[in-house]
């Protein structure tokens, strides 16, 4: 993994929320906060644990481990999630910016919520995000569709197309 991988995985990421939370924007407050039974309840509750994984990883890359997630509750709307969305993308640039391959392929140590220490090389950690995140998009997309909402294709191939 190089940085310049990392760079494009980070762009696609960031295409890949943009879609997903515009076509979450277009739910009622009701359908948004509807506990649908999946794994994070809601549409709200899962956009907040992607934001809250994204920016948790960040604060873990640049040497803090906090130890909580984001309560969703403190999200009451589309709006003020986007919002702190845009706050973790622009760390996770800056973050990126700096990268080297060499800083890619070096280990680094960070406890969990659970106070456990883990280590592993920075550019596997920066993969298990990305891949994170697209996992949680799509119980969003299925959520969406059980809501009768719009749904966005956010697959990798679609996001070159989009850059053709």
């Amino acid at each position: 993994m190089n940085r310049q991988d990392i760079e494009l995985l980070y762009r696609y990421d960031r295409w890949a929320n943009d879609l997903v939370f515009g076509c979450a924007s277009k739910l009622t407050d009701e359908q948004f906060k509807r506990d649908l039974q999946s794994s994070h309840r809601s549409v709200r509750d899962t956009l907040a644990h992607i934001v809250a994984a994204e920016w948790i990883w960040v604060k873990r890359w640049l040497g803090t481990s906090p130890k909580s997630l984001f309560d969703p509750a403190d999200f009451p709307d589309i709006a003020s999630l986007s919002a702190k969305l845009k706050e973790v993308e622009t760390e996770q640039i800056q973050f990126i910016a700096t990268l080297t391959d060499e800083s890619l392929a070096g280990s680094l140590a960070y406890t969990n919520t659970k106070g456990e220490r883990w280590e592993y090389p920075l550019g596997h950690m920066m993969q298990h995000l990305v891949n994170h995140s697209s996992y949680h998009r799509g119980q969003v997309t299925t959520m969406l569709r059980q809501l009768g909402g719009e749904a966005a294709s956010v697959d990798l191939l679609y996001f070159f197309d989009a850059k053709a």
